[in-house]
């Protein structure tokens, strides 16, 4: 397939530039498999879906606020740098901008608390930086540095939390993973008291999930890499559900990218942590969900590729269709759609 077949046309006031005041008060479009219906309802209408007995598998990755603004220690000019790697203690990949600027040997100051000095010149433009500091680096990334929105979002945030899932945990991604950003405290507690079970993976996500598929055939693209943790807690309540006949629902790709990579390299669902490159696109034959919950995605992006997986490629387009003539929000603070 071509990375072309993937394309739709949007118009810009439907990309979401802010969250909703009430997380569960999201749109959301249910698609049947079975019966190709369509359906328009409320996120928390997501409670009279899932049945007693099903699960939903959530990532409570959280995001690092990794967008730094600081100044040259001797000249004082700006710079921005984005954090991308922990490669050891105190010293980090990233991007920077104006890069032209984050020379070898250069040291930059941010808010007074934070210094780095730029070791060397990474392939596509990365820096490798060391800091320096006193005291806790992440509670000083939480003081100072901002969150790395996507590029789509223009307007600012008024509180860093609204970036981040309800239930977030594990601090190292570079995005949120978006489709839980529609879930409040009360709706999981209400599905829990249905009788719904919630087990959690670790997935944390790169910028790379931003990034578009810049060949024309799909096949010969190149996934970004990144880091996974499946708990044993976890991977039985899936093993229980599925001897149970009930069905796992992914909320988000990256849940059922860490799933169906767990799958493919051991051939059943067990405890594992490792780095994942698997692409998803359609053809591929999934294992482990039986229902996925996403956000509306950018136009040839991997995203919608697997979700054309799941859907089907003629459904997934059309329930894209549907969504842009409903005036659905889309992207990151976008509504959101249950394929059952």
């Amino acid at each position: 397939m071509k990375t072309s077949d993937f394309d739709f046309d949007l118009p810009k006031e439907q990309i979401a530039q802010h969250p909703l005041s009430q997380r569960d008060h999201s749109r959301l479009l249910h698609f049947d498999r079975k019966s190709s219906k369509i359906s328009h309802l409320k996120f928390y209408d997501l409670t009279n879906i899932l049945d007693d007995g099903d699960c939903l598998i959530l990532n409570d990755s959280r995001v690092l606020p990794a967008r730094l603004y600081g100044k040259n220690s001797k000249t004082g000019s700006s710079i921005e740098y984005l954090l991308l790697n922990q490669k050891e203690k105190d010293v980090w990949e990233i991007l920077c901008k104006p890069a032209k600027r984050a020379k070898p040997g250069e040291l930059f100051n941010f808010s007074n608390i934070l210094k780095s000095k730029v070791l060397e010149i990474l392939e596509d433009g990365k820096r490798l930086v060391k800091f320096e500091y006193d005291g806790d680096f992440y509670n000083i990334l939480d003081e100072i540095g901002q969150m790395p929105l996507p590029p789509y979002i223009t307007e600012k945030l008024e509180d860093k939390e609204q970036y981040q899932t309800v239930y977030s945990q594990k601090i190292g991604s570079s995005a949120a993973p978006t489709a839980g950003l529609h879930f409040t405290q009360h709706m999981l507690e209400k599905l829990k008291n249905k009788g719904v079970n919630i087990g959690y993976l670790t997935l944390h996500v790169g910028l790379g999930t931003f990034r578009p598929v810049k060949v024309d055939d799909i096949e010969k693209h190149k996934m970004h890499s990144e880091h996974y943790y499946l708990p044993k807690k976890t991977s039985d309540l899936i093993k229980n559900t599925k001897d149970n006949g009930k069905r796992v629902f992914s909320v988000g790709t990256t849940s059922c990218r860490t799933l169906e990579s767990v799958w493919k390299k051991h051939g059943h669902i067990c405890e594992d942590s490792g780095f994942t490159d698997i692409f998803i696109y359609p053809g591929y034959k999934f294992e482990v969900i039986d229902g996925l919950i996403t956000n509306f995605h950018l136009p040839k992006s991997t995203l919608i590729m697997l979700v054309s997986a799941f859907a089907g490629y003629e459904n997934t387009m059309n329930v894209y269709k549907t969504a842009v003539k409903e005036k659905y929000r889309f992207f990151s603070f976008g509504d959101a759609m249950v394929i059952t």
